[in-house]
């Protein structure tokens, strides 16, 4: 066999014969070219053009040398085995090299494949209507697809004609006849429009691409998958089943993990289409363009170790789209984002493309070039969906801060205003993540409220019948401010939780080192609350603080309202302040046990401000963090927070909160009227320190930065520095005044 490593010494060779023995230059150009055997029929997804590209790759990247080799040695392998799970191997190894062998084995694998009476599952053919098809039969249908693609032109035509419909026997019928074909069609976008859907119709798709000269069906089927995709990609949601609309700006609700596994299917389905020449025009829609953006925005680059994501509901904190993410490019779509995007994954998941895979080492581009930082928004919210992400910088082991407060169904948990907070390379406070779907474990813990950073009432959070039901009422996310120097947004949490709460709101607000989580809370009838967080790193408490630390990162977590944490175990001696319980519960995947911790808050009530400050450390010893005072006046809770040569004061209205009728709620703070729901005022130390020195602190001179959440006016003595007749959210920035709508 001739590998990838030889072909330098090969094309060296080649090149002296020709100067000796006068060779004509077009036999070169057949040597240095795929020998690929002349038919009517284009491939799929393994084309000349891609087997070129990764074989000029290999020649200058070792890696990619040696993941050739190892495509080889599982191609081998599997001779004996005749495994169609690896016929993607042998079905590569076979088109780069027009080796017999290969194709005599893959012309064995499809023979023996045809001869199932069935690719069905027993436990989906029990349900009522009975189920044909399932993900393994879509997973199936590409491996067959591939197969056949890669010797068609091997195979005589009565050859084509059995396997051909034999395929179509045991997958293309049954997945049309469940997802496509409307005279038998089960299933519907509301009941099964997440990534099953992807899966199963765009690998009907892909191997009526491969059997079409055969089986007319096949042929006639392909505008269906085309508007059925199309459909999944559009879908809207409804009402009544409560279902939630599929794509928001290139993700969805389901998360990395299965927004990848989708969009993957479905562009599977598109580039066989188009390589095809069926396709009679190239499918670019807009949606394409906005998938970088969701994988870009949702990941966290890391100094030690590879990518991050965000890891709401049912994905690993290692799941990447780093599948989608290669065929985009292969498609011309943001080559150097995604270049970037690609260079930060060092270890590869389970079902990714890595590069000693076929799709991998096909469609992996050339990332020499990636730049190091990319220049991107650094904060988006994604409004229908529920998800939110915050950071400081795009440089590895920053800070973001990511909030969720969506849809609860399925794969998307039970976390409604939930966040993960990463700083320097770890997820210090975490999403406690998920295992195997059958484990009562994942029920019963990951799925729910209490795997997540959540405020629960009498130590119950959302109802556990949402996972199968679903919530009836969404959460959401509003209000993205990202000023540079101060961030802000609300997640309402609310709905999810209506059967206990009237109100569940959380404002995050991050100025400079500190983010400071509000929440504003509401029962319907008196309990006690508690304030569950998921620490990513060893938790020590000292005095009134939570500090959380794992390597070199380092967080404090300080609850500031409604009480302080006891400063010591002697609970007795501080009734009124809040105390802490540890929690055992299993790690991500069951490898273990871990330990999560809750804060609660003595007193029964029906109501309460929550404010916890997280502060965020240089190093585990960093000691020049922020300054963090309490403030109570009339009406009003705040926070003072001294870092640097700015004083910020935060200032929370407590009459805004909707308990006032045809009421405004107006307040005084450092000699400024306003009726915002909450105010921020940013000031100099020395203008600060000199107005302490006078001791006039209530009456400094005008902030040189504000935020107003809420309010409808900001002023002194009768001259406004904002003023409107609805209430707005406005941030001030060295003099410069942007308002955002309140809705």
């Amino acid at each position: 066999m001739v590998e990838i490593g030889n072909f330098r010494k090969i094309m060296k060779k080649l090149r002296g014969m020709a100067q000796v023995r006068g060779i004509v230059p077009c036999l070169l150009l057949v040597c240095a070219t795929p020998a690929y055997a002349q038919g009517s029929k284009h491939h799929l997804l393994m084309t000349p053009a891609r087997i070129s590209f990764a074989q000029k790759q290999a020649q200058a990247d070792k890696e990619r040398a040696e993941a050739w080799k190892h495509i080889l040695q599982v191609a081998q392998a599997n001779d004996k085995r005749k495994d169609l799970a690896r016929a993607d191997y042998v079905a590569l190894a076979y088109m780069a090299t027009r080796e017999d062998a290969y194709a005599q084995q893959l012309k064995a694998i499809l023979q023996k494949t045809i001869q199932a009476k069935t690719w069905g599952v027993s436990e989906m053919l029990l349900r009522q209507p009975a189920w044909h098809s399932e993900l393994n039969m879509a997973h199936n249908a590409m491996k067959a697809a591939l197969a056949y693609d890669a010797i068609y032109d091997k195979l005589t035509p009565s050859e084509r004609k059995t396997i051909a419909k034999g395929l179509y026997r045991l997958a293309l019928q049954p997945l049309a006849e469940d997802w496509i074909d409307e005279s038998t069609r089960i299933h519907s976008l509301n009941s099964m429009g997440h990534n099953w859907w992807a899966s199963c119709v765009g690998m009907a798709g892909l191997l009526a691409v491969a059997i079409h000269n055969e089986i007319p069906e096949a042929r006639d089927l392909l505008p269906q998958v085309d508007k059925s995709l199309q459909a999944w990609f559009a879908f809207k949601g409804d009402v009544l089943q409560n279902k939630p609309q599929t794509f928001d700006e290139g993700g969805t609700y389901e998360g990395i993990n299965y927004t990848g596994y989708g969009i993957q299917e479905a562009l599977l389905f598109y580039l066989s289409y188009e390589n095809s020449g069926l396709c009679k025009q190239s499918v670019r829609m807009k949606m394409f363009e906005q998938m970088p953006d969701f994988f870009l925005q949702t990941c966290y680059p890391r100094t030690k170790g590879t990518l991050y994501t965000v890891n709401f509901g049912d994905s690993y904190r290692t799941n990447t789209g780093r599948n989608c993410m290669m065929l985009l490019a292969s498609m011309g779509i943001r080559n150097k984002d995604i270049a970037w995007y690609l260079s930060q994954i060092t270890e590869a998941g389970i079902e990714d493309y890595a590069l000693d895979t076929p799709m991998g080492w096909l469609y992996t581009p050339d990332l020499s070039q990636a730049p190091k930082v990319i220049d991107a928004p650094k904060s988006h919210l994604y409004g229908k969906m529920g998800w939110a992400t915050i950071r400081d910088s795009w440089e590895k082991d920053a800070t973001a801060l990511c909030v969720k407060s969506g849809n609860t169904w399925n794969h998307a948990h039970a976390d409604a205003a939930s966040f993960i907070l990463y700083h320097h390379g770890e997820d210090l406070l975490k999403d406690a993540g998920k295992c195997w779907y059958k484990k009562p474990e994942y029920r019963n813990y990951f799925f729910q409220s209490e795997a997540h950073n959540v405020v629960l009432f009498d130590g119950k959070g959302q109802p556990r019948s949402q996972q199968y039901y679903s919530a009836p009422l969404s959460g959401s996310l509003h209000h993205l401010i990202d000023g540079g120097s101060i961030k802000y947004v609300l997640a309402d949490g609310t709905g999810p939780n209506a059967d206990r709460f009237s109100r569940y709101f959380r404002h995050f607000l991050w100025i400079g080192k500190t983010i400071l989580v509000i929440d504003d809370l509401k029962a319907h009838e008196t309990g006690t609350f508690q304030w569950v967080w998921h620490p990513g790193g060893k938790a020590v408490k000292r005095g009134t603080d939570l500090q959380i630390t794992n390597g070199e990162a380092s967080i404090v977590l300080r609850p500031l309202f409604p009480e302080m944490l006891a400063p010591s175990d002697f609970l007795q001696d501080y009734p009124n302040n809040m105390f802490w319980q540890t929690h055992q519960a299993k790690t991500e995947g069951l490898k273990g046990d871990e330990e999560y911790w809750t804060f609660h808050l003595p007193k029964t009530t029906d109501q309460v401000k929550g404010v916890t400050a997280i502060l965020l450390k240089d190093t585990p010893a960093d000691t020049q963090l922020p300054q963090i005072e309490r403030l109570e006046g009339k009406n009003w809770i705040g926070v003072k927070i001294m870092e640097g040569d700015k004083v910020h004061y935060v200032y929370i209205n407590q009459q805004a909160d909707g308990r006032l009728m045809h009421l405004n709620s107006w307040m005084t703070v450092n000699g400024l009227q306003t009726d915002a729901y909450m105010t921020v005022l940013t000031y100099s130390k020395k203008t600060v320190e000199a107005c302490l020195a006078k001791g006039d602190e209530a009456m400094m001179p005008l902030p040189s930065d504000y935020l107003m959440i809420y309010g409808s006016c900001l002023r002194r003595n009768g001259k406004c520095l904002f003023s409107s007749l609805d209430k707005k959210n406005v941030l001030s920035e060295h003099g410069k005044v942007t308002k955002f709508e309140a809705d």
